[in-house]
C-alpha cells in the first residue's frame, strides 16, 4: 500500500476513542486558466467546433471533504497524514467557504462550482422530499457527461441532495433512520465503503468523493479545538491515510491526484456566521500533477475545487460556473483564472 502514515495509531475499523460519545450524541469566476502540460499528460479533445484541446493532469482525481476541519486544527492535534500531504504537495491555511458557512450549503457549493445565490440550497438539512436534488449542473455531472466514471461517498443524509439522478456511477450515503444513528456515518464505516468499492474489480473512478464527519461531529458536541475535537481531528486524519492508500492499490502510486479541503470551521460548538473562525478552511492538493511547495492564490473558495477537479480531468467547465481552477498548485506557469 502507499503507507502515506502509520495506520495503527486509530483502527478505523475497531472502537475509536470517539464512539461511545459520538454514538450517544448521535442518537441523541471565471474561465478555466490555461492548462498545465503535465509531460505524461493525455490530450483530450473536448467536443465544439472553436472548442480548445485540453490537456489531462490526471486520470483520477480523489476529493476528501473534512467536516468542520479548523486549518489550525491540523498542526495544533498532530495530523500526521495532512502535515504529510502539505509538506509534499501545495496548500494554503486560508481558503473560505461560503455564507452561509453550513455543511450542505458549503458542500453544494464545492461540488457545483457556484454560490449560494445560484444553487438555491441555503438550507442545512435533508429536504430532498419538498426540494429534490440540486439543480444545477455539478463537477460529477460534467465528468460523467463526458464519458468518465464517478463516485461519490457521503457520511450525512443531508447531501442526498447532491445525488443527482445518472451523475454517479456509484454513490453511498445513509438512510435516514436506518444506516446509521440519525443519518450519520462514522468514519470507519465511510471508510469501509471506498475499500469495498475499489476493491472491487468494477470500479474504476476518474472523479471520486469522499466526506469525513468527525470534526463537525465533535465540535458540536464538545466544542471546537477541545481535546475532544483533537481527537475526532487525529480520527478523521487516519481516515484520509486509508483512503489514499486504497487509491494508491487501486490506481497505482504517483497515478492520482488529491484535493482534502473542509466545508467550514467553528468556534466554541457552532458555525455557520461570517466569523473567520467559522469561515476560514485548509484547502491541500497532493500527488500527480502537483508542485511540491507551489504558492498558491491568495484566496482559494471552495467553489475553487469542483473547477480544479474538472481542470484536472482535462474537461471545461461550465461558464455559468464562479470557481477557478488553481492551476498554480500544478506547477508551469498557469495562473489562477480571473474574469
Amino acid at each position: 500500500m502507499t503507507n502515506i502514515t502509520s495506520r495503527g495509531r486509530i483502527a478505523l475499523r475497531g472502537r475509536t476513542m470517539l464512539a461511545a460519545p459520538l454514538a450517544f450524541a448521535m442518537a441523541a469566476v471565471v474561465t478555466t486558466p490555461a492548462p498545465v502540460y503535465a509531460a505524461d499528460s493525455t490530450e483530450v479533445v473536448v467536443s465544439g467546433e472553436d472548442a480548445p484541446a485540453l490537456r489531462r493532469v490526471s486520470e483520477h482525481v480523489v476529493v476528501i471533504s473534512i467536516d468542520g476541519l479548523r486549518p489550525d486544527a491540523i498542526d495544533k492535534f498532530r495530523a500526521g497524514t495532512l502535515q504529510k500531504l502539505m509538506r509534499e504537495g501545495a496548500y494554503t491555511l486560508n481558503a473560505q467557504t461560503i455564507m452561509p458557512s453550513k455543511t450542505l450549503p458549503s458542500h453544494t457549493s464545492m461540488v457545483t462550482g457556484v454560490d449560494v445565490s445560484k444553487h438555491g440550497i441555503d438550507w442545512n438539512s435533508d429536504q430532498t422530499d419538498d426540494h429534490g436534488v440540486v439543480g444545477v449542473p455539478t463537477m460529477f455531472g460534467e465528468a460523467r457527461e463526458a464519458g468518465l466514471h464517478t463516485a461519490a461517498f457521503f457520511s450525512k443524509t443531508k447531501f442526498h441532495h447532491l445525488e443527482v439522478p445518472n451523475t454517479l456511477d456509484h454513490a453511498r450515503s445513509p438512510k435516514n433512520g436506518i444506516a446509521g444513528l440519525i443519518g450519520r456515518w462514522s468514519a470507519g464505516k465511510t471508510v469501509s465503503e471506498v475499500e469495498r468499492y475499489l476493491e472491487s474489480d468494477a470500479a474504476a473512478p476518474n472523479l471520486m468523493f469522499v466526506h469525513i464527519g468527525e470534526p463537525d461531529y465533535a465540535g458540536h458536541l464538545f466544542g471546537w479545538m477541545s481535546p475532544w475535537y483533537g481527537e475526532a481531528v487525529r480520527e478523521a486524519d487516519a481516515a484520509v491515510a486509508e483512503v489514499i492508500d486504497e487509491a494508491g492499490e487501486k490506481f497505482g502510486e504517483g497515478n492520482f491526484t488529491v484535493i482534502v479541503t473542509a466545508d467550514h470551521g467553528g468556534h466554541d460548538k457552532t458555525h455557520g456566521s461570517d466569523n473567520p473562525l467559522d469561515t476560514t478552511i485548509p484547502w491541500i492538493t497532493w500527488g500527480k500533477g502537483v508542485q511540491q511547495g507551489a504558492t498558491l492564490p491568495t484566496v482559494v473558495r471552495t467553489m475553487d475545487t469542483a473547477a480544479t477537479a474538472l481542470w484536472l480531468l482535462g474537461l471545461p467547465q461550465p461558464e455559468s460556473w464562479e470557481g477557478n481552477a488553481v492551476a498554480l498548485a500544478f506547477g508551469g506557469e498557469a495562473e489562477l483564472a480571473t474574469r
